[in-house]
């Protein structure tokens, strides 16, 4: 218990000086199947026109963390309708505090779709992600489509 307690308090106080010290072009929310719940705070950052990362810090079930380099990024038809795709690790801690707490680490895939209003500084956006689970089990998980709303800044 104590070493699930102590990799949980460091990779959030990761997580939280990742987002202090950086500058997120999109911040919301994502709904949806997520390493750790169903409910996540969901930022984009910029690597490239065509790249970006994308990561989740999700609560629900448990806690979980999604970091995803999305290396295909490219408009559909105009510039408001993106298509994505990309892959990543993610790491989920679950029944924290209890003795049968629960860490699992893997890679997750991801492809999606989303839209950029041009008059309000807002992205709409649903994803596919499945996932492949290294540590604590191995195992192959299915995943499920979430469904992303974000501010999107500098607009």
């Amino acid at each position: 218990m104590k070493k699930t307690m102590v990799k949980f308090i460091a990779v959030l106080a990761i997580v939280i000086g990742g987002v202090v010290s950086s500058n997120a072009q999109e911040l919301g929310v994502r709904f949806g199947d997520i390493s750790g719940g169903n409910v996540a705070i969901d930022g984009i950052f910029s690597t490239g026109q065509f790249s970006r990362i994308h990561g989740d810090v999700s609560f629900g079930n448990g806690f979980g963390v999604d970091l995803l380099w999305d290396f295909f990024y490219r408009p559909l038809s105009g510039e408001a309708f993106n298509w994505y795709m990309g892959v990543g690790p993610y790491l989920g801690v679950f029944d924290i505090g209890n003795d049968d707490d629960e860490f699992n680490l893997g890679a997750a895939f991801e492809i999606g779709l989303e839209y950029h209003f041009n008059s309000i500084p807002i992205a709409l956006g649903v994803d596919y992600r499945p996932a492949l689970e290294i540590i604590e089990d191995t195992d192959f998980h299915a995943g499920d489509f979430g469904f992303n709303i974000r501010y999107v800044f500098g607009q």
